[in-house]
């Protein structure tokens, strides 16, 4: 009793280290203070030969905070002591609990002498990289058991708990922490020890390589921005683009880095894709990363995608087969199909799809090439991609047609229009009965003259053959051209007995093609108010088409037609002529056709003169006229005199209008439509225009 026995606790750490902030803190009734938190191994001081034995060490794993989300992790190491028979040590204060760091002697508590057990205690930690050792002394009173303990003739009669926090170490790092004390002939302890990676609960919202940041994205017209959302600041972000493949050809992608201060990035719209996926994380070590694929159900993506796609046909070894490139990974299908003419239909091949494989040359099931064969890519019941042999400047053979043969009943149909027809209903081109080609088509394939394209090797159920059919197609057209040649024939003989009577045909021809009349055969009606311009106007218009062949009746008018019926009579009926025969009525307006026509559009006030007199039998003819003109029957055109009318009344605007004579051309391009066209005109123009000056200006 009274010998200090001392015990030397020595830690050895291997990893981050950092800035030491370490605490020691010893259960009720030991005391203890650190000695050096940061002791060369190997070097430690050494203790007596008698002290504090070892008795059990466990490691936990913990967090080193220095604010609120500013958290490293790290393993607390926690000792327990016992005092074995017989040890003693000098005289010291009754023992009391160290404090945080503390490295002198102990408080003296008790001014009482008591017998103590000391200790220096070493707790080393190593890692792959690094070590630390942290030296520790340890007082445990002999002469009182310690709280709920008993003391015993033999063992250890009094135990107590040491804890040192703590040992820093990286994410996920592995630390093995060794715990002995300088007493010679006392055991080691050592334990090796998982530190939590992020998905360790605490370390989740406290460590800061486990805080992973937020990707938001706004796609725009012309670009996308991805913005990191959450950033500590003072922190730098890397932002991964890259293409998410099962085949793995993507490669490492782009990486770019953001500041907290920007941590937007701006991606051209044409450069997004459906497996286009983003990676951020925090440029720090072992970092949780947040992964987003935004783009998968974007339908502007995947237009994207299939505009990049290529479908390509290879015939290699006598079979056919193919290589659908993408950026992305296609849930899709290649389906074969027959197709004669380059811009008709495509016929699918039963039985051979196949799914798309990814990258590299894909098989078809062995297909044998042929000219009318195509591949289509088909997704979400759409049509993507399409590929023909045709294509490749390989002629096709629009005059092939494709039989299927079935070997159970040894039965022939012919794959068209989305069917298979049996022979016997079978018309080729549509020409002759059915069933005429069934025996010669059977004798082809028994001969071999029709070519085999596909057969599934381990069934023999069906069979494709590619069979032609242009030396049937080629007899009927002799036929054909045959008896184009008898009538020709036949019509040079008629032309030869009737010699004279053709000549005078020709040259019958000749005179209506080559006469400098356009407008033969057809007809108008003029209609004008009764006045001497305006008569005068009519008479030069008449004249002057009269050399385009054009039937020029004036109304109001003379002769025995008018005579016999009376003016308006003979007006209404004359309109209704040219209604019923679709004649042009062309309507002259003049200062007395213009009264007239605001005469008959709204009654004037009592007090209202008109400047001009108004002409009855005009406005008679506006009642036939304009109830027709606003129906949108008939062929109707206003010529008006522009020296002495300005202005289209309004109840004539809805009729084609032209200013005479400075839109002759015009004028006479409405009489003649829609029939002719070309510079036939320009003789005209310039005739009628001279006349009607000449008219107005008398």
């Amino acid at each position: 009793m009274g010998v200090l026995v001392p015990l030397v606790l020595v830690l050895v750490v291997t990893g981050g280290l950092g800035a030491h902030r370490d605490t020691l803190a010893c259960t009720q009734g030991l005391a203890c203070r650190l000695l050096d938190p940061d002791v060369l191994c190997g070097m430690e001081p050494q203790g007596s030969h008698h002290g504090l034995a070892l008795s059990r060490l466990r490691l936990e794993p913990a967090l080193r905070c220095t604010g609120a989300r500013a958290c490293s992790p790290c393993l607390e190491a926690r000792l327990r002591l016992a005092v074995p028979r017989g040890a003693a040590g000098p005289r010291i204060p009754a023992a009391g609990h160290g404090g945080d760091g503390d490295r002198g002697a102990p408080e003296h508590g008790d001014p009482s002498p008591q017998h103590n057990a000391s200790g220096v205690l070493l707790l080393a930690a190593h890692t792959y990289t690094s070590s630390r050792c942290v030296a520790m002394e340890v007082w445990a009173p002999i002469g009182t058991a310690l709280p709920g303990r008993t003391l015993h003739s033999g063992g250890f009669p009094a135990q107590g708990w040491v804890t040192f926090r703590c040992f820093e170490a990286p994410l996920g790092s592995e630390l093995r922490v060794t715990a002995y004390t300088t007493t010679r002939g006392h055991r080691r302890l050592s334990q090796l020890q998982r530190v939590p990676d992020c998905s360790w609960p605490v370390a989740q919202s406290a460590v800061t390589q486990c805080q992973a940041p937020r990707l938001q994205v706004s796609p725009g017209p012309k670009e996308v921005v991805i913005e990191v959302q959450g950033a500590m600041p003072g922190h730098s972000y890397t932002l991964r683009l890259y293409h998410n493949q099962s085949h793995g050809t993507a490669g490492p992608g782009r990486v770019v880095t953001v500041q907290s201060s920007n941590v937007s990035y701006s991606l051209p719209a044409e450069e997004v894709l459906p497996c286009l996926c983003l990676q951020v994380w925090l440029e720090t070590q072992d970092p949780l990363r947040a992964t987003l694929c935004p783009f998968s159900h974007d339908a502007k993506a995947w237009q994207q995608l299939w505009a990049r796609s290529r479908l390509v046909l290879h015939t290699e070894a006598q079979a056919l087969t193919c290589s659908l490139s993408s950026p992305c990974d296609l849930l899709a299908e290649l389906i074969p199909c027959w197709q004669p003419a380059p811009t008709g239909p495509c016929q699918a091949l039963p039985g051979l799809r196949h799914p798309a494989m990814g990258q590299g040359s894909q098989e078809l099931g062995g297909l044998w090439p042929h000219p009318n064969l195509c591949v289509q890519v088909w997704s979400h019941g759409q049509v993507r991609l399409s590929q023909c042999l045709q294509d490749r400047a390989l002629p096709g053979r629009p005059d092939d047609i494709l039989l299927l043969e079935r070997h159970g009943n040894t039965s022939l149909c012919v794959l068209e229009r989305g069917a298979c027809t049996p022979l016997a209903s079978f018309t080729s081109t549509g020409l002759g009965h059915p069933g005429l080609l069934e025996q010669e088509l059977r004798r082809d394939v028994a001969m071999g003259q029709c070519r085999q394209i596909w057969h599934h090797e381990n069934s023999t159920a069906v069979t494709l053959w590619a069979c032609p059919m242009h030396k049937y197609l080629r007899a009927r057209w002799v036929l054909a051209w045959m008896g184009v040649m008898l009538g020709a024939a036949c019509l040079l003989l008629l032309l030869l007995l009737k010699k004279e009577n053709i000549k005078g045909w020709l040259k019958s021809l000749r005179v209506d093609y080559s006469s400098e009349a356009p407008l033969r055969g057809r007809r108008a009606l003029l209609v004008h108010a009764v006045e001497p311009v305006a008569e005068r106007a009519a008479c030069a218009l008449l004249a002057a088409l009269r050399p385009l062949g054009l039937a020029v009746a004036a109304a109001p008018g003379g002769g025995s037609g008018a005579a016999a019926w009376g003016p308006l009579p003979w007006l209404h009926a004359q309109h209704h002529r040219a209604l019923r025969g679709g004649d042009t009525i062309i309507i002259l307006l003049s200062p007395a056709a213009v009264a007239a026509a605001h005469q008959w559009d709204a009654d004037p006030s009592p007090s209202d003169v008109p400047t001009t007199a108004p002409c009855e039998a005009f406005a008679a003819a506006l009642s036939c006229a304009v109830p027709e003109l606003a129906a949108g029957n008939g062929r109707y055109v206003v010529a008006r005199l522009e020296a002495l009318v300005p202005l289209v009344p309004p109840v004539l605007r809805a009729a084609p209008a032209f200013a005479l004579p400075s839109e002759t051309k015009g004028f006479l391009r409405a009489l003649a439509a829609p029939w002719w066209r070309g510079r036939w005109l320009e003789p005209y123009v310039a005739a009628v225009a001279g006349g009607l000056r000449r008219a107005v200006g008398e």
